[in-house]
C-alpha cells in the first residue's frame, strides 16, 4: 500500500450519508470563524462522532482503522518518532513490520506528513486511521518527562558537587532559564500536567530525594535523585512563591503561577521542615480545568433530579460533605454554573478560589490580615446576594452567620468535613449552632467520595480475593452470589495501574418534617434513627457496590468507601 490519496472530508461524510449538506454548511462556517479542523468542529457540534469519521476514512482509503482505546503500545517503538513531529503530524508509531512501520494518523490524507514521517523513520510507512482525541491523549501519556527529569537531576548533582551554591543569586541571574534547577522544575510541572496529577510531592529522605505525583487520588513515585538537590529545588520554589528563603525551620504557605504549554496553572505550595530538610507539596489548580455540569458528575438519576430541584430554591442551606479531595468543590461549582444567570447575584467566599467562573463575585479569605470566613460573610450579606457559597464551615461563628443567611432569604451552599450525610446536622449542633436553626435552615446534605474507575483498555473479569469475599459476605450476605467482578490488569493506557479516571459516589439526605422534629430534640441518636430509613438502600456503600456490579470499579475501591464510613 502506497501513499494515500487526498480527499475532502466533508464530501466523503456526505457521500457516506453520515452528515447532511446543511450540517456541513454550519460546520464550515464555524471552521472559518475558529480556524479549527473540520473533523473537530463536526464532533463538537454533535453532527457525528470521532469513530464514525475514522470508519468512513478507513472505508474510503482502504486503510485499517485502529481504536487506540484498546491498543497496547510499545513505548520504545512510539518514541522512535520524536514528540515534536508526533504532535505536528498528529501521528503515532503502532507497529514495526519487516520492511515498514504501521503509523496511526489522525489525517492519513496529509501527504506532506506521510512523506516526512517516512523520511524521519528512514523506512517505508503504512497509514492507519486513528481518532485525533485519543491520539493526543496517547502522545501526552507516552512522551513522559521522567527520563528528562532524571537526566536534569544528575546534571544538577554534578553542578552542585560538594560545594554550596547561592541559589537565590542563581535564580535571579540572567539566563536562569538555562539553570538545571529551573529546567528540572519546568519538566516536573510539564510531566504532572500532562498526566493530570493533582499534587506534586518533593520529599528529601536520608540518602535520596523522592518526587511523587498524586494521580486519581493515589500517590505514584515518579523519579529519584541525590538528596543534595532537595534544598536547591525548595529554594527555587520559595523564590517563585515569594516566601522567606532564609526561614527553613518553620512551615510556610504560598502561591505561584506557572505557564506550561500555553496553560496557566495556579500552584498552591506548602513547605514543612522534616528530618532531612524541607518537604514541599504543590497542589496544581489548572485554570483550563473545565467546569463539570451536574449531569457529568456521575450522580445517580434519583439524586440528580432532586438536587437540581433543590438548588433552584430561593432560600435555605445545602451542604456537600466528605473528606479532603472528595470532589466537594467540583460538585458545588457544577451547581453554581447552572444557577449563573444574569438575574442572580452569586458571591463565593473561599480559601483558596479554586475555579474561576465568569459573572460571579469570588472572594479569597486571608487570615493574615484577619479577612476570615466570618468577616467576609458578614460583608457579603450587605452586598445583596441571591446565592452564597461558603468554601468551608470551620467554626461556630461562620456556621451561625451561614444558617442565619439561609433563614433570611438567601440560598447558601457550603462544605463540611463529616463522614456521611446523617451525621452532618449533628456536627453543626456540636459546633455550637442552635438546633432550631440547623433544623429549619438545612434543606439537604449531599455526602460524597471518589472511586477510581477500571481502565477500559485492560478491564477483565476476576474473582474477589479472600478479604474482599469476606467483606462482600458481611455486607451482602447471600446476595453476593451471581455478580460479575472486574479489575484492570494494567496496560500502556493506565501506566500499568489498572485504573483510569475517577467518578463520584453519593448519598443525599433531604430534611423532611420528621427529620426536622428529630433535629430539634436534644438526643442525637433519635435523629440518626430517624435518618436511617430515609437512606436505606441508597447509602454511600450501596452506591459504591452498584458501580462494582456495573463493572466500572473494583471491590477494593468500594471497600475503601465502606471502611472510611466505619472509622
Amino acid at each position: 500500500m502506497g501513499r494515500p490519496e487526498k480527499i475532502r472530508l466533508g464530501d466523503l461524510l456526505i457521500a457516506q450519508k453520515i452528515i447532511s449538506q446543511e450540517q456541513l454548511r454550519v460546520a464550515l462556517e464555524q471552521q472559518k470563524k475558529t480556524g479549527r479542523r473540520l473533523g473537530r468542529v463536526l464532533v463538537e457540534q454533535g453532527f457525528t462522532s470521532d469513530e464514525q469519521i475514522c470508519e468512513a476514512m478507513s472505508r474510503q482509503l482502504n486503510v485499517p482503522y485502529v481504536n487506540l482505546k484498546f491498543y497496547n503500545f510499545n513505548n520504545d517503538l512510539v518514541r522512535r518518532l520524536p514528540e515534536a513531529q508526533a504532535r505536528r503530524f498528529r501521528a503515532v508509531v503502532l507497529e514495526e513490520k519487516r520492511a515498514s512501520y504501521l503509523i496511526g494518523m489522525a489525517d492519513p490524507t496529509d501527504l506532506f506528513a506521510f512523506d516526512e514521517i517516512a523520511r524521519l523513520l528512514k523506512r517505508d510507512v503504512e497509514a492507519a486511521v486513528v481518532s485525533e482525541a485519543l491520539l493526543l491523549q496517547t502522545i501526552d501519556r507516552i512522551y513522559r518527562r521522567t527520563e528528562q527529569i532524571d537526566g536534569l537531576a544528575r546534571e544538577l548533582e554534578r553542578d552542585l558537587g560538594d560545594s554550596y551554591v547561592d541559589f537565590g543569586a542563581l535564580g535571579a541571574s540572567a539566563g536562569a532559564e538555562e539553570a538545571p534547577v529551573v529546567k528540572m522544575l519546568q519538566s516536573v510541572f510539564e510531566d504532572a500536567i500532562q498526566i493530570n496529577a493533582s499534587d506534586v510531592h518533593i520529599e528529601p529522605l536520608e540518602n535520596r530525594l523522592q518526587i511523587r505525583f498524586r494521580i486519581d487520588g493515589a500517590l505514584m513515585p515518579q523519579t529519584q535523585g541525590d538528596s543534595k538537590i532537595a534544598p536547591a529545588l525548595a529554594l527555587r520554589l520559595k523564590l517563585m512563591a515569594g516566601l522567606d528563603i532564609s526561614e527553613k525551620r518553620l512551615p510556610q504557605d504560598g502561591r505561584l503561577m506557572v505557564a506550561v504549554r500555553d496553560q496557566k496553572v495556579d500552584v498552591r505550595m506548602s513547605t514543612m521542615p522534616c528530618q532531612y530538610g524541607e518537604t514541599v507539596v504543590l497542589r496544581l489548580l489548572n485554570r483550563k480545568a473545565t467546569l463539570q455540569s451536574l449531569d457529568r458528575l456521575g450522580l445517580p438519576e434519583d439524586i440528580q433530579v432532586r438536587f437540581s430541584e433543590l438548588i433552584r430554591r430561593t432560600a435555605g442551606m445545602i451542604l456537600v460533605t466528605g473528606p479532603t479531595g472528595s470532589g466537594k468543590t467540583t460538585t458545588l461549582y457544577a451547581a453554581l454554573n447552572e444557577l449563573n444567570t444574569p438575574d442572580r447575584k452569586i458571591i463565593t467566599v473561599e480559601d483558596p478560589v479554586e475555579y474561576r467562573l465568569p459573572g460571579i463575585t469570588q472572594v479569597q479569605v486571608n487570615e493574615k490580615i484577619d479577612l476570615s470566613f466570618a468577616r467576609v460573610l458578614r460583608s457579603t450579606l450587605r452586598q445583596d446576594p441571591d446565592v452564597i457559597l461558603v468554601g468551608e464551615i470551620r467554626d461556630e461563628e461562620t456556621a451561625q452567620i451561614g444558617l442565619r443567611a439561609a433563614l433570611t432569604g438567601h440560598l447558601v451552599f457550603s462544605t463540611l468535613h463529616t463522614k456521611d450525610a446523617a451525621s452532618t446536622p449533628l456536627r453543626l449542633i456540636d459546633m455550637g449552632a442552635p438546633s432550631y436553626m440547623v433544623a429549619t435552615s438545612i434543606h439537604a446534605v449531599l455526602a460524597q467520595r471518589l472511586v477510581r474507575l477500571i481502565c477500559e483498555s485492560c478491564g477483565m473479569d476476576t474473582e474477589p480475593d479472600a478479604e474482599e469475599a469476606r467483606w462482600l459476605e458481611a455486607v451482602l450476605g447471600p446476595r453476593q452470589a451471581g455478580h460479575r467482578y472486574r479489575r484492570g490488569k494494567g496496560c500502556s493506557h493506565c501506566n500499568g495501574i489498572g485504573y483510569a479516571g475517577r467518578t463520584g459516589v453519593y448519598e443525599m439526605l433531604e430534611m423532611t418534617p420528621d427529620l426536622v422534629r428529630a433535629a430539634n430534640k436534644a438526643d442525637p441518636n433519635a435523629f440518626l434513627d430517624t435518618a436511617r430509613p430515609h437512606l436505606k438502600g441508597r447509602t454511600l456503600t450501596d452506591r459504591a457496590l452498584a458501580l462494582v456490579f456495573a463493572g466500572r470499579t473494583t471491590v477494593s475501591e468500594a471497600m475503601k468507601v465502606a471502611v472510611a464510613l466505619e472509622e
